[in-house]
């Protein structure tokens, strides 16, 4: 080798790394300027009031009562809350889409499978059942029929009764699978219980001392029967009653067998909340649940995410007289261990196949009631 040729290192594994040129810098993509865009487009037309003045209504072809004519936030087409189906209870808040614009989702009926079931209701299974109470005497003797007796039948006749599951297992099963089908179809969890989130009222918050005018208090007979169709609701034996679709008024209730006057339907669950923090909600099923002296401590039930078959239950038209002929449930507040809570309850004999209805308002007189069938 000759002095001065550079010698070209050999690393001891016989690998020599070269150095590899870098790209040439891509060509810098050139972007219009703002300025240029403005100049070439269009300018929108101005939207004034005369622009909605010639909307009607896509199902009545009626521009009339123009604060309960709603639009459509894709394709601006109007139409009345009362004409649509199942109606709208109010004017939405937020973004509203007309049922042309809206995948109509297909309602899947929940399987009908004892596992199912058991892990969506959380059943507990349990052995043991508890006695029947069996009504009047047992003694073969004779009944002596004194006055006093006779008004003391009539004042238990009044108290709430616990609901009679039905005997067959399998008509059991599918009266609690019309109910998941329903709850899912609306993406809800099923509950039996009043429900407190962080963000929403506290426990605490529901105190019966709070309402204004007072509370009834629920009798303790009357919080025996409560206890009784929540053990029986817990251990997979229901009330006989089905969730079905309508087209009209979407899902609703019926019985599946004779209810007695005076039974225990279900209580009305869902998340609490305040009321100020609600008044613009879109939920159509919210009840009240505490009315107190101060607005501000004013609760309500909300069952858009939770609840249980009392979301499904419609409501009357207590503005007509047909309507208030259909009403064959109460809907009542009362003071369980110093806590609010609201109980329906059958204020008639309700036969089979008859669909259950009941009154929002009860005495508040809140929530509009004449677009209900």
């Amino acid at each position: 080798m000759r002095r001065g040729e550079e010698e070209e290192a050999v690393p001891m594994n016989g690998i020599v790394r070269k150095r590899t040129a870098a790209p040439p810098p891509e060509c810098q993509r050139k972007y219009r300027s703002m300025d240029d865009i403005m100049q070439a487009a269009k300018p929108a037309l101005s939207v004034t009031e005369d622009y909605y003045s010639d909307v009607l209504c896509q199902q009545c072809r009626s521009g009339e009562r123009e604060n309960m004519l709603i639009l459509c936030d894709r394709c601006d087409m109007g139409y009345h809350i009362y004409c649509l189906r199942p109606i709208v209870i109010r004017v939405p808040a937020g973004p509203w889409f007309c049922p042309s614009c809206t995948e109509e989702k297909v309602v899947r009926r929940f399987p009908l499978m004892q596992k199912k079931i058991v892990d969506f209701f959380r059943i507990q299974k349990c052995t043991c059942a508890p006695p029947k109470e069996e009504c009047g005497s047992s003694n073969g003797g004779r009944k002596r029929k004194r006055r006093s007796t006779i008004l003391a039948c009539q004042k238990k006749r009044r108290r709430i009764l616990p609901f009679i599951p039905s005997n067959d297992s399998k008509q059991r099963l599918k009266q609690m699978g019309s109910l998941a089908t329903a709850l899912t179809a609306l993406s809800m969890e099923f509950t039996n219980d009043l429900i407190y989130m962080p963000e929403m009222a506290c426990r605490s918050a529901n105190k019966a001392i709070l309402e204004k005018g007072g509370m009834q208090v629920l009798a303790k007979e009357d919080r025996e029967a409560l206890e009784l169709c929540r053990s029986m609701y817990r251990r997979g034996e229901c009330p006989p009653l089905i969730v079905v679709f309508d087209s009209c008024e979407g899902f609703t209730v019926q019985a599946d067998e004779d209810i007695k006057d005076m039974t225990f339907i279900t209580e009305y669950t869902g998340d609490v909340d305040y009321l100020e923090n609600r008044e613009h909600d879109d939920c159509d099923s919210m009840m009240t649940l505490l009315l107190a002296t101060n607005p501000s401590h004013s609760l309500v039930i909300c069952p858009d995410k939770r609840g249980n078959i009392a979301r499904f239950i419609n409501g009357i038209n207590n503005h007509t007289q047909e309507g208030r002929k259909k009403q064959n449930l109460k809907c009542v507040r009362y003071d369980v261990g110093g806590e609010c809570r609201v109980l329906l309850v059958a204020c008639r004999d309700i036969s089979r196949g008859e669909r259950l209805y009941y009154d929002y308002n009860g005495y508040e007189q809140e929530y509009p009631t004449e677009l209900f069938f």
